[in-house]
């Protein structure tokens, strides 16, 4: 069970990084070929679109995950569950996509952009990666996805020559994932048997993923509804290029940190189906230990490289986005942390209620500063309500299960990494003043600061570091 766990983990986190490098070639390329208002306006259509994507999916892809994670071992229940779940999210999709054509008939701007994001809501229609994550088969998802993404990039560097070319990147972007989605089903029959239709129960599910769908709205409300606001607040597309690859650069960041959590969901689910509540609560410490030791050196890694970053990666027009990206790194940590206690612990253990309010309490605190902030500071606001929202999520949902695990206890075991990572961050930050802005000198930097970190840890004698090193000794030995 430990190795697959560990392999799992080991995939996830290969195609997280992937997922983080491939970026790396293509957004500097995209963010001077198409320019903070070409940015904007592919964000702004995106961020709407996004809502008709999350209403039309109901929260089935969470929902159908654990489900299918607790029948692991039954294939003709685990069949029942998947064509259940499949066929409930083709007709709640369907009617989603019907409004949304109904929807764009009636804009005058970007129509084009929108009918081509059309694609991105038959993609999710015909999305299945939620079966193999609730089989814990990640390899499967990794090797797809890495083709189509190496497709996707060689089509944006072959076809994408200017800012007129907007369309045709919208239309990659959205091409490849309908790709990757279609590639998921050429091994489906490995996995499931046929059930005849008069023995699905496909309403049953309704109530369950509706319970666990309102949450995603709320979290939809901070992390989607800020770029819909700053474009409706400042009527500026501008400002949304600005917070949308400062964003970019610390979502490509958290695939790190949360790619933990999204193994674990599903061994969770099924230890509390064999009711295995003492492994559930160790493996959620050891997690949210691991997860800081990730997350904080990363964040003041940001910060300590943003001014270095930001001018060579994304181009000179995007230098207001130093400033964002720099506010905006706290998230990295909280979001980790939220990730683990909310998707790794209070979902699979049908918490679905602590977990709810919580993300209820974010959007309420990300709306009400957004409102306030927007208008006299622009995307930089955004960026503190974004921040804020998550902080306040963390704090709820530690604060409710405070009797199961102590959080402060983590934070004991954990100190060694903030501390580490605070040292780090004054001399890569000191050091980046003196550097002039070069792939060259980020890459130095970001090597420099990963030895200061480690060093710290050694001098801190952290355990994790330590515990990690005599394991491997251990086996060599």
């Amino acid at each position: 069970m430990k190795k697959k766990m560990t392999i799992n983990y080991i995939f996830n986190l290969a195609y997280q990084i992937l997922i983080i490098i491939l970026p790396l070639i293509t957004t500097p390329y995209v963010s001077r070929i198409l320019g903070p208002d070409g940015i904007g306006a592919y964000s702004y259509t995106a961020s709407i679109t996004t809502y008709f994507i999350l209403f039309g999916c109901i929260g089935l892809n969470l929902y159908g995950q654990r489900e299918v994670a607790y029948h692991q071992s039954d294939k003709i229940a685990i069949s029942k569950t998947f064509f259940e779940i499949l066929l409930l999210k083709i007709g709640t999709m369907a009617i989603s996509i019907c409004v949304f054509i109904f929807t764009v008939q009636m804009m005058n701007q970007y129509k084009l952009l929108f009918y081509i994001q059309l694609l991105d809501l038959i993609a999710n229609m015909l999305d299945i990666t939620y079966f193999y994550q609730g089989i814990e088969e990640f390899k499967v998802i990794v090797i797809r996805n890495v083709l189509i993404k190496i497709i996707g990039i060689i089509c944006i560097f072959t076809f994408v020559k200017t800012k007129a070319d907007l369309s045709l990147y919208v239309f990659i972007y959205s091409g490849t994932l309908l790709l990757g989605n279609l590639s998921m089903w050429l091994t489906i029959n490995k996995h499931i048997t046929r059930v005849p239709f008069k023995e699905l129960k496909i309403i049953k599910h309704l109530k369950p993923t509706l319970i666990l769908f309102f949450p995603q709205i709320a979290i939809s409300i901070y992390t989607v509804l800020d770029k819909l606001m700053i474009g409706l607040i400042t009527n500026n597309t501008t400002q949304i290029g600005y917070y949308e690859q400062a964003q970019k650069i610390i979502k490509l960041s958290l695939t790190v940190v949360t790619s933990l959590s999204t193994v674990m969901l599903p061994r969770i689910a099924h230890l509390y189906a064999n009711d295995d509540q003492e492994k559930i609560i160790d493996y959620t410490k050891k997690s949210l230990q691991y997860t800081l030791a990730i997350s904080c050196p990363i964040m003041f890694g940001i910060m300590g490289i943003a001014t270095n970053l930001i001018p060579w990666f994304l181009g000179d027009e995007f230098i207001p986005s130093i400033n964002i990206l720099f506010v905006t790194s706290p998230i990295l940590v909280f979001i980790g942390i939220s990730n683990i206690v909310g998707f790794q612990y209070l979902i699979p253990t049908q918490r679905q209620k602590i977990y709810t309010l919580s993300t209820i309490l974010g959007s309420v605190v990300n709306l009400c500063l957004n409102c306030i902030l927007i208008p006299y500071l622009l995307s930089f606001g955004a960026a503190i309500a974004s921040v804020a929202a998550e902080l306040s999520v963390d704090l709820f949902q530690l604060v409710c299960i405070r009797k199961e695990i102590n959080f402060v206890d983590v934070i004991k075991k954990s100190k060694s990494y903030f501390i580490a990572s605070f040292v780090m961050f004054i001399g890569i930050y000191l050091l980046s003043k003196y550097l002039y802005p070069s792939v060259m000198m980020t890459a130095i930097l970001i090597a420099i600061g990963g030895i200061i970190y480690l060093v710290m840890l050694l001098i801190l004698r952290d355990e994790l570091l330590f515990g990690t090193v005599k394991k491997i000794l251990k086996r060599r030995s």
